[in-house]
């Protein structure tokens, strides 16, 4: 499983037109994506600033959102909205979140250049400090 919180700023006068974005990105990953989990947008208390939780069963099917038809076609309108993004790979405390662990998945060997590229660019990391708690 693949779960990531995205911290996301986007460039003054730019917040509505991100959210039009946002919300067809949301809508064409729930009707067509397998093995998504999760895929929300939130509004940061901080002006401009905003989240999205992604969750995916596995790391192979975030990369292939990620390299889907509908995201490859949002990615060059937002970069000029954008001001940072940052990912943040998250792990759900057993007990306390209905998602299953975040693991890394090596892609190395996919068939396709773009998935590659993707995995490399955006690989799944799973801090140390998790593995001690997860089981107990």
């Amino acid at each position: 499983m693949a779960t990531i919180l995205v911290h996301i700023v986007i460039r003054d006068g730019h917040e509505a037109d991100f959210e039009v974005i946002a919300r067809d990105l949301y809508r064409a990953s729930h009707a067509g994506e397998a093995g998504l989990l999760r895929y929300e947008y939130w509004r940061g208390s901080e002006p401009r600033s905003y989240y999205t939780l992604l969750s995916f069963v596995d790391f192979a099917t975030f990369i292939a959102h990620q390299t889907s038809e509908h995201h490859e076609t949002a990615s060059p309108q937002l970069g000029p909205m954008v001001e940072s993004l940052r990912l943040e790979w998250v792990d759900p405390v057993a007990g306390a979140a209905d998602l299953p662990e975040t693991n890394a998945q090596d892609l190395s060997t996919a068939t396709d250049e773009l998935t590659r590229v993707y995995a490399g660019r955006f690989a799944a990391h799973v801090a140390p400090w998790w593995e001690t708690l997860r089981h107990k």
